[in-house]
C-alpha cells in the first residue's frame, strides 16, 4: 500500500523537525522520516547545546534570518513550555584586523545590533575564565547564548505530532522519484509513500540522497571535549559568554558549564577530516584531546582539568561554507537544505519556516539569495 501526504520530510534532526512542525502548523498532512532515533547521536545535533549569536561574521545577510530565528525560538519555547535558549552573551574575538572580529563588527554596524568592543585585557577582567592574548579584540553582544540542541528537536517533534504530523523513526529512505505528475514517490525500508512535495534535510547523508550535492555537502568528522575547571564558578552561564575565537591554533568555539560536567570546547574543521557519513570514526583519540587542550591551556587555563566527556559529531561543509537551499534543476517538487558547515543549528527555527514556504508555495519571503545552489 502507498500512503499519500502533502509533504514528506526526510531527516528529522534540527532542520527537519522544525520543518515538520511548520508544515503541520499550516494544516498540511506531513510525514517525517528519520533513519535513526529522534533525537539521536549519529549526526550533527547531539552534545547538549549549540551556540546562537546575532553578531555574524560569516556574512551580514544572515542577520535578518537570525532575527526571525530568535522570534521562532521564542515561539517553540512557548509551545512546548520548556526553556531551550539560554542567553549568556557572545564573544567573537580575533586580532584587530582578523575576519572574525571585523566581520562581526560589520554585521553589527550594518544592522544596528547593540554591541561592545573590548580589548583582550577588558575581556579577561570582566570574564576571568578567559585569558585572551594581547593584541586580540572582542565583540561582545548581549543577545548571544546557546540552544539545547537535542531538547529543541524533541520540542519540535512533539509540537508537530500534537498538530497531526506523523514521524517515523528507524525508517531509512532507500530512494525517491518524481512521478512527472507533480508528485514524488519515496521508498523506505518499511514501505512506499507519495506526496506533492519532498523536503530533504538529511544532514551528512544529503549527498547520498541527492547526487547533485556530491562534493558540495561534504561530511567532516568533528570532536568535542568537556574539561573540568579548577573553579567551576568562573565558567557558569552567568559569568562566561559563549565564544567564537580565532587563535594561533585555529578557530575555536566554546560554552559555559551546563547540562553535563565540564567546560565545552571544539575547533572548527578539527582535523580537516572529510568522511563518509556511514563510515565516520566515532572513537575519540589522544590527538583529538591534544588539539582541544592546546587552546584551553593557553586561553582558558583555569578550565584545563581532567576530561569529563568527549564526543564526535559531523559538520556537512559546502565549498564556501554558506548553506545550500533550493531545488534540483527541473524538479520543483523537491527542495533541500544542506551544507550547514558547522554554523547552522541556530537557524533551525527559521529554516523550518523557509522549507515549509518552498514546499508549499515554491518561494519564500526570506532573502536566501546567498544560499542559492546555482552559485556553484
Amino acid at each position: 500500500m502507498t500512503s499519500a501526504y502533502d509533504v514528506i520530510v526526510v531527516g528529522v534532526g534540527a532542520m527537519g523537525s522544525a520543518t515538520v512542525y511548520e508544515l503541520a502548523k499550516r494544516g498540511k498532512r506531513v510525514l517525517g522520516l528519520e533513519q535513526f532515533d529522534v533525537p539521536n547521536d549519529q549526526g550533527s545535533s547531539h552534545g547538549v547545546n549549540r551556540i546562537i549569536r546575532l553578531a555574524y561574521y560569516e556574512h551580514p545577510s544572515y542577520v535578518p534570518l537570525l532575527r526571525r530565528a530568535y522570534e521562532l525560538w521564542d515561539e517553540i519555547e512557548s509551545k512546548c513550555g520548556e526553556k531551550l535558549f539560554y542567553k549568556t552573551g557572545s564573544i567573537d574575538t580575533d586580532t584587530e584586523s582578523g575576519e572574525v572580529f571585523t566581520g562581526s563588527l560589520e554585521s553589527c554596524q550594518i544592522h544596528d545590533i547593540p554591541h561592545e568592543v573590548l580589548s583582550a585585557s577588558e575581556v579577561n577582567q570582566r570574564f576571568p575564565g578567559y585569558l585572551l592574548p594581547e593584541g586580540h579584540f572582542a565583540l561582545f553582544q548581549a543577545d548571544g547564548g546557546f540552544l539545547l540542541s537535542e531538547r529543541s528537536i524533541v520540542a519540535y517533534a512533539n509540537a508537530a505530532m500534537s498538530l497531526g504530523a506523523e514521524i517515523h523513526a528507524r525508517e531509512k529512505v532507500l530512494g525517491w522519484e518524481a512521478t512527472g505528475a507533480g508528485a514524488v514517490k519515496v521508498s523506505t525500508s518499511c514501505g512506499e509513500y507519495e506526496a506533492g512535495s519532498l523536503v530533504i534535510t538529511a544532514g551528512a547523508w544529503s549527498e547520498k540522497l541527492l547526487p547533485a550535492l556530491a562534493g558540495r555537502a561534504v561530511p567532516e568528522r568533528q570532536a568535542l571535549a568537556w574539561l573540568q575547571p579548577e573553579d567551576p564558578g568562573l565558567f557558569a552561564p552567568d559569568r562566561f559568554p559563549v565564544f567564537n575565537a580565532m587563535f594561533e591554533e585555529g578557530r575555536y568555539y566554546g560554552f559555559p558549564v551546563f547540562g553535563i560536567p565540564g567546560f565545552k570546547i571544539g575547533r572548527y574543521h578539527h582535523l580537516d577530516e572529510q568522511t563518509d557519513a556511514d563510515k565516520v570514526d566515532r572513537e575519540v583519540t589522544d590527538r583529538d584531546e591534544a588539539i582541544l587542550r592546546s587552546a584551553v591551556e593557553r586561553y582558558f587555563p583555569q578550565a584545563n582539568g581532567a576530561v569529563m566527556t568527549m564526543k564526535t559529531c559531523m559538520f556537512t561543509n559546502s565549498p564556501d561554507e554558506h548553506f545550500i537551499i533550493g531545488s534540483p534543476d527541473g524538479v520543483p517538487e523537491i527542495t533541500f537544505a544542506a551544507g550547514f558547515s558547522g554554523h547552522g543549528f541556530k537557524f533551525a527555527s527559521v529554516i523550518g519556516e523557509i522549507m515549509s514556504d518552498l514546499a508549499i508555495d515554491r518561494r519564500t519571503r526570506h532573502d536566501i539569495s546567498l544560499l542559492d545552489p546555482s552559485r556553484f
